[in-house]
């Protein structure tokens, strides 16, 4: 059994997913979708704590993915931070309305991401 973090990722980009997951995989429980489907399919057999989430995907782009999400049985309460270009204060005022804890824009820094994972995460839960 791990203490680590367990964290989901979805994206559509198979480079991202592979970047993502080379940047995560060694602090974080990572669990990796191509799609916003395949997360809702994911769902019932993984429970992250956190939800990363591109923006901007076919389909399902991630405010769907996130509002499908929060309809199963326990993904009212997980933590979703967007991954996204798209970073003007307006856009960023909207994700937050959506419920994210935060935004990490693209292009980011593999060497930095865990971190600012964990900042996003130390943020929503301070005791």
């Amino acid at each position: 059994m791990t203490d680590k973090l367990r964290l989901l990722y979805v994206d559509d980009e198979d480079d991202i997913r592979d970047l993502v997951e080379m940047a995560l995989e060694d602090d974080f429980e990572l669990r990796l979708c191509a799609s916003g489907a395949a997360a809702v399919a994911l769902m019932p057999q993984y429970r992250p704590d956190l939800l990363l989430l591109d923006v901007m995907m076919p389909w399902m782009d991630g405010p769907a993915t996130l509002k499908q999400l929060r309809e199963l049985p326990g993904g009212q309460d997980i933590p979703a931070i967007f991954v996204t270009a798209k970073v003007q204060p307006q856009e960023l005022e909207r994700f937050k309305a959506l419920g994210a804890i935060g935004v990490i824009a693209k292009p980011f820094d593999p060497m930095t991401l865990a971190d600012q994972v964990r900042v996003f995460w130390r943020k929503d839960h301070r005791d």
